[in-house]
Formats: C-alpha cells, structure tokens, sequence
C-alpha cells in the first residue's frame, strides 16, 4: 500500500514553524483497537470499532493482557493503532507505559500511526515518553486525542561500521617497543646472570648439627627416632626393662603390688596359660598363701573354684 500526504499541525509543545508539515501516513490499512474494561462498558471502544470497520479491518486487543504477557503484537503488522482507555487508566497505565508503548511501537510498519484517544488532563508528559520512545508526535488536541508516527528507520536500528570505516593506524614509538620486547625476553643479552651461590651466607653454608649421643640421666626434649643413631633407643629400651609396674589386685579388698617387667611378663604367660594348667592340690583358688613354689597361678588374685582367671593390665600403673 502506498502511503500519501497529509497535512498536520506542529504539536502543542513546540509550535514554532509557521507552515505545516507533511508526513506521509497510511489512509487504509489493517488498525489495532486496543480497549479496557471501561471504555467497553461505556460504549466507547465498540464505537472505535464500529467507526474503523467501515474502511480497513480491525484486530481487537485489550490493554492488560499486552501488559501482562498473555499475547504478543506480530512486527511491523498494523498501519494504526487506537487505544481507547478512561483517563483514570491512564493515569495508573503511567508507571508501565514505557512498556506498553515499546509493544505498540514494535507492532506498527512504518509510517504507521499510534492514535491514544480520551486522554484528557492525563499523562501531561506522553508527549516526551513517545518521542524517548522512539515515536515521532504529529499532533495533539484540547479533546485529549493524541496522534505519534513510527519513523521510516527505526531509531534503534544498528548499522556496521567495519566495513565502511578504516582501520585506524596506530603510532609506534620504536624505543617503547624495543624495551617491552626485552621485557619478555626470557634471555636477554644484556641482562647480568646471578650466582646462586652468592645469594648463600655463612649461616647457611653450616652444616646441621648431628645429634648428640644420649647420656644415662640427663634431660632429654624428644624421644628417639625410629632409625636412631645416638643409642637414645637402647637407652630408653634397657631402662623399660628395669622399671617397675604397680599392679592392682582384682579382689575386693585387694591390695597394689609393685613388680618388674619381667615378672609382668611372666604373669601374662601364667594367665594365658592358666585354664589349660591343672592343679594336684585343689587349692590354687584360695591364693598364694595356698600355693606351692611351681603353681602356674602364683602371683595372681584368688579366684572362685572352676571360675576362669583373668588379669586386666589396663589398670597397670607405671
């Protein structure tokens, strides 16, 4: 369809040029009718229908199910578009018009015609979001009807400039260059190469020092390592085998005995070996007061006839 002229008056903000200008609009073409709750119980919007459908087809939308996402305008689909809301409505739409206006603008071709109808005092700063918009305001009246076009180019359209521009030239200085390649130059002839064994000093050149042998009864910080050199462990192993365990008699009344490792030892194998052992008098439970000098059971508690004997070293006190 192709467009004519038509003739219009500058908008009220800015009345400056004396002569009228033209802008070529669509007289026919598909229009959106966009209403609300309001203006179709007052009759209005199906007024704005009736007088559209005389001339071009009209699709039919309400405002709040394109605010909320429930349907989508399809590009650059209409040559017009009216929106017929009261002015109370207007004037809650204010904080989501930006929104609304990026919908409409989207779903008209170009040289398409926005047409905002029953204004009134309502949103005096339409004029400035249209045109931030990218809408351009053709005119508007007392009655509160407003009338913005869509651009021929959209304002939002990009445009590459690789291929028109040149590349800029960038200017060399030969000395900054020849200084950051040395930089990175992991070799460079004029670098001084650094001794490692300059960097040591005399502290360091020391050797450690060896451990000292283990002397019987002096202080010691550490025990003995686990391959010892120093005797340390032989030390600590002979004086184990000569110290005494205090070990705790199991009856009631009993009473702490102290003896060697090496009679702990025994006592370990007699009572590991006690319930294979037998006795010729029967009287081995009633302890050593009643055992003869080879009793497998001496040194350890009385016990109950036939009761097997047990001797918990965990008690043993170094």
């Amino acid at each position: 369809m192709a467009p004519s002229a038509v003739f219009y008056s500058p908008p009220v903000q800015a009345q400056t040029q004396e002569k009228p200008l033209a802008a070529a609009v669509p007289v026919k073409g598909p229009a959106l009718a966009i209403g609300s709750p309001a203006t179709a119980q007052d009759g209005k919007y199906q007024s704005l229908i009736t007088s559209l459908e005389h001339s071009r087809s009209v699709e039919r939308q309400m405002v709040d199910r394109l605010l909320d996402g429930a349907t989508t305008l399809p590009p650059s689909s209409f040559a017009s578009i009216h929106v017929s809301l009261s002015a109370s409505e207007y004037d809650v739409l204010a904080p989501r018009m930006s929104q609304l206006l990026a919908q409409l603008l989207g779903g008209l071709e170009p040289l398409g015609t926005l047409h905002i109808l029953n204004l009134g005092s309502a949103l005096p700063n339409l004029p400035s979001e249209l045109t931030l918009s990218g809408f351009v305001v053709l005119s508007a009246n007392s009655e509160g009807a407003l009338i913005a076009q869509k651009p021929a180019h959209s304002a939002a359209a990009s445009l590459s400039l690789k291929s028109a521009a040149l590349p800029l030239r960038k200017k060399v200085d030969p000395d900054r260059k020849a200084s950051k390649k040395a930089l990175w130059t992991l070799s460079a002839p004029s670098t001084p190469s650094i001794d490692a064994e300059s960097l040591l000093t005399a502290a360091d050149r020391e050797r450690p020092a060896v451990c000292e042998p283990a002397v019987r009864g002096a202080a010691r910080r550490k025990k003995a390592c686990k391959n010892c050199t120093c005797g340390l462990a032989e030390l600590e192993a002979e004086e184990l085998a000569q110290s005494k365990v205090v070990m705790l008699d199991g009856a009631v009344d009993g009473q702490a005995t102290e003896v060697s490792q090496a009679e702990k030892e025994r006592m370990i194998a007699a009572t590991a070996a006690a319930p294979k052992a037998t006795s010729s008098c029967g009287n081995c439970y009633l302890g050593d007061a009643f055992r003869c000098s080879s009793c497998p059971y001496r040194g350890l508690p009385a016990f109950k006839p036939g009761e097997k004997v047990e001797i918990d070293f965990s008690m043993d006190d170094i």
